[in-house]
């Protein structure tokens, strides 16, 4: 909220400077986002007189004017206004100054073979409205020379606070200054607005429908009016807090929202059908046009303003446009209500709009002052705008807000760690506006004003309905015993300043903290660290792309398509981050950058529940292998997918051995080069290979590029043991290569797999270096060379015990997959 210092005076008896008060606001919890004074950007302007203007000798539509800045020179200036003329008075821009309204700094410069060296000033150019018609014009009185923001008064800053959302009393000027009162800087002047009595019968009567729409409204007619621009005064406060000055009888409205965080509306009496403005409901299929020009579709959530003829306003929010007051009115009705902060909340926030009455009226209005601020509205607008005012019309009650809270003095030592003396803490309590019901020697208890929702407030949290009943009826209880001091225990603290407070660290439970991190995450940060260290540069893309591409990756539920996506093309929650890294591959691509090595841990979607959001690790590799003087570059193929998923597997504890890898990727891979990491026949914790060349086609994907993607979920924790020290044989170890014929669709891994079980005492490694298809080789068959390590534990192996080991390994060969030793 924004308010000028001038205004903020209105209700605060002080001399304290703009600084001083800044640094009060923040010591008492109200932050001071920023300070502008508009006389800072408009102190180079001088007053100044137009000597003579004649017409520009080349321009048909330009005047040559010799101006007096008060400086004892003429300057030359060349001026397109229409009110251009000898002897006028205006406010005159030097070379160098900077014009806020059109975002330039003035040069000396030529129009038209006539030289213009300054710059006579409109209000637009000045940033001090709309009225660009003609340049500002002065009494002939006005000091020549004279500083323009001194001869205005404009020397007056703007300051900009950052209220929290249980201080709507603070969205008030008068609240502001309360509160700047009560820590002693200064003294909070009265308010109190003469009683208004009607001469006439109200044209209009209220009718509570439903009282979920409003509690409590009053409203009053003043005819005879006559709605015009308002006076300068209030054009000058609304548009320094950057409000633009519509009307005197809108003006006056939005003068009371800011100045006593008290929002009104007005009807044009003329326009409302009927005789009746009721509060409801809305119904199906109603619609309200309203003032900012868009048309919104009511639900039955929304509570309404409305006439014989159907909605004018969402209440509480903002009006319609069917009967908002314009220069034609001649008599108009003031609405002055209390709407319930929640629904006015979520009525908001379902059609988006926002507007500084629903910003007061979701954290609570003042809930006593409606007779008071209708007297006063009542006041201003037949000052403004002439009239005379009807009797009054009402439709339901003052709420209960009355209530009581207790404090007991030791509470500001126990829970605040400051000690405050009884007298101070009473003190301070009421010059905030509470008042004193019952006073002891360790406490008192006071009355809570109406303006401080937020203090002993009923709290209507629901809780959770799994609880035991006996256990949330003594939280319950306890909850509205200690609320009511804990607020009054923090009004009384905030008002000494915060920075007074003392720090006290939280309790250590422990010596030794626990882990920041939980399992999952720590998978996710070593993942993205291993991934990083093979070249693969880290990654963070949008978690939704658009249908037709996720479509390619996998399923797209409906449940996952977007209502209101940030952009057309990004409609559907990703099945996959592949989908993503694809997309950034094609992107480089087509900038020049086919070689790229990507990779991100993020989410991939496949329904709603929380087990439907997994958390994966991808890559995409296109192009070729970088340059290397030890061997050349090659293009990237599906190993090297294989090998980022078993590094990253690796690393995370899984047991490699264990591993299976089956030819049954999704549809998105190439059918033969790619594969499916599975740990047991039913867990899939990875998947790889080389992207479908259809794929690669339909999104411009390098040929050729392969992916990954890694389960991070399906990636069980790995289990604890203590381990023992490494068992290490003084023997030296055995190898022995071994060639096999097996059938070309033979899997190389069950053939390793069957020679590793052959003899587990003694084989302690099993490597394929080697395969071979080609000429002196039966069809059908490769030949695939293996080398097994033999490691004797207790003594050195015999040439009978190797042959016998060796006769295991070929006939596990035979029986696993039909291979046979090559001659």
């Amino acid at each position: 909220m924004k308010f000028q210092l001038s205004w903020l005076r209105e209700y605060l008896d002080t001399d304290a400077s703009v600084d001083e008060i800044a640094t009060t606001l923040n010591a008492i919890g109200i932050e001071v986002e920023g300070i502008e004074n508009p006389a800072a950007i408009l102190s180079s302007f001088r007053i100044a007189r137009v000597i003579e203007a004649v017409q520009h000798p080349n321009a048909d539509r330009l005047r040559a004017l010799r101006v007096d800045a008060g400086d004892g020179r003429e300057y030359s200036v060349v001026c397109g206004a229409p009110n251009a003329r000898t002897g006028l008075v205006g406010v005159v821009a030097m070379p160098g100054a900077y014009i806020p309204g059109t975002d330039v700094t003035l040069k000396v410069g030529e129009i038209r073979g006539v030289k213009s060296e300054a710059m006579m000033l409109s209000k637009r150019e000045m940033g001090l409205g709309d009225d660009h018609s003609g340049i500002v014009e002065l009494p002939e009185d006005a000091p020549i020379g004279t500083r323009y923001v001194d001869y205005a008064g404009l020397d007056d800053p703007v300051i900009e606070i950052k209220v929290t959302p249980n201080r709507g009393d603070a969205l008030a000027i008068r609240g502001v200054a309360r509160d700047l009162a009560a820590a002693g800087l200064g003294t909070l002047k009265p308010w109190s607005p003469p009683t208004v009595a009607g001469v006439y019968e109200t044209p209009l009567q209220w009718r509570i429908e439903d009282p979920r729409a409003c509690t409590w409204v009053l409203g009053r007619a003043i005819r005879k009016v006559k709605n015009g621009p308002s006076p300068q005064w209030l054009q000058d406060r609304l548009t320094g807090i950057g409000l633009r000055p519509i009307s005197a009888l809108v003006d006056v409205t939005n003068w009371f929202t800011f100045a006593l965080g008290r929002p009104l509306h007005v009807f044009d009496v003329a326009k409302v059908k009927g005789a009746t403005l009721s509060m409801r409901m809305a119904r199906e299929g109603e619609e309200l046009q309203a003032l900012n020009g868009k048309t919104y579709a009511l639900s039955p959530e929304d509570g309404i303003i409305a006439d014989a003829a159907g909605p004018e306003a969402l209440g509480g929010i903002i009006g319609g446009e069917p009967s908002g007051c314009d220069e034609t009115t001649t008599e108009v009705f003031i609405e002055c209500a209390l709407f319930d902060p929640v629904r006015i909340a979520l009525s908001g926030r379902r059609h988006g709009v926002f507007t500084d009455a629903r910003a007061r009226f979701e954290r609570g209005v003042d809930q006593a002052l409606l007779p008071a601020a209708l007297d006063a509205a009542t006041a201003m607008i037949i000052e403004l705008c002439g009239g005379e005012p009807s009797t009054v019309s009402e439709a339901g009650s003052e709420p209960l807000w009355r209530r009581e809270a207790t404090l007991r003095f030791e509470r500001l030592t126990g829970l605040g760690g400051l000690m405050v003396p009884p007298h101070e803490a009473e003190g301070r309590l009421e010059r905030l506006g509470f008042t004193v019901t019952a006073r002891g020697s360790d406490r008192i208890t006071v009355a809570v004003p109406p303006w401080r929702n937020d203090v002993a407030a009923h709290i209507v949290l629901d809780q959770d309905p799994k609880l035991d009943p006996e256990r949330a009826r003594i939280a319950a209880e306890g909850c509205a015993a200690v609320e009511a001091e804990c607020d009054l225990v923090e009004e009384v603290l905030r008002l000494g300043g915060l920075d007074a407070v003392p720090s006290v660290s939280l309790p250590v439970a422990s010596p030794v903290p626990p882990p920041s991190l939980d399992a999952k995450q720590v998978r996710s940060i070593l993942a993205r660290r291993v991934l990083a260290a093979r070249g693969l540069q880290d990654c963070v893309t949008y978690g939704f792309l658009e249908t037709r591409i996720a479509a390619m990756f996998g399923e797209t539920p409906e449940a996952l398509h977007l209502e209101n996506p940030i952009a057309s093309d990004l409609d559907q929650m990703r099945p996959t981050p592949l989908a993503s890294l694809a997309m950034a591959a094609a992107q480089n691509a087509a900038r020049g950058f086919a070689d790229v090595a990507l990779a991100e841990v993020g989410g991939g979607y496949r329904d709603t529940s929380p087990a439907g959001q997994l958390a994966m690790a991808c890559g995409v590799r296109s192009g070729a292998s970088p340059l290397n003087w030890a061997s050349p570059a090659r293009p990237v193929d599906a190993l090297d997918a294989k090998g980022d998923v078993m590094a990253v597997l690796e690393a995370l504890g899984v047991p490699l051995a264990a591993l299976q890898v089956t030819a049954d990727a999704p549809g998105h891979y190439h059918p033969g080069r790619s594969g499916v990491v599975r740990q047991g026949p039913k867990t899939v914790i990875a998947q790889f290979g080389q992207l479908h060349p259809r794929l690669c086609a339909a999104l411009d994907v390098p040929a050729g590029a392969v992916g990954f993607e890694i389960f991070l979920d399906a990636i069980p924790e790995p289990k604890r043991r203590k381990k023992p020290a490494p068992e290490l044989s003084a023997l030296q170890p055995v190898r022995r290569d071994f060639a096999f014929l097996v059938d070309a669709d033979a899997p190389a891994e069950k053939l390793l797999r069957a020679i590793a079980a052959a003899e587990r005492t003694l084989i302690s490694d099993v490597v394929l270096f080697d395969r071979y298809a080609g000429e002196r080789l039966p069809e059908g068959k490769v030949s695939l060379a293996v080398q097994v390590t033999l490691q004797p534990r207790d003594r050195t192996l015999t040439d009978a015990e190797i042959e016998a080991v060796a006769a295991k390994i070929v006939a596990a060969a035979a029986k696993s997959v039909g291979a046979t030793l090559r001659g």
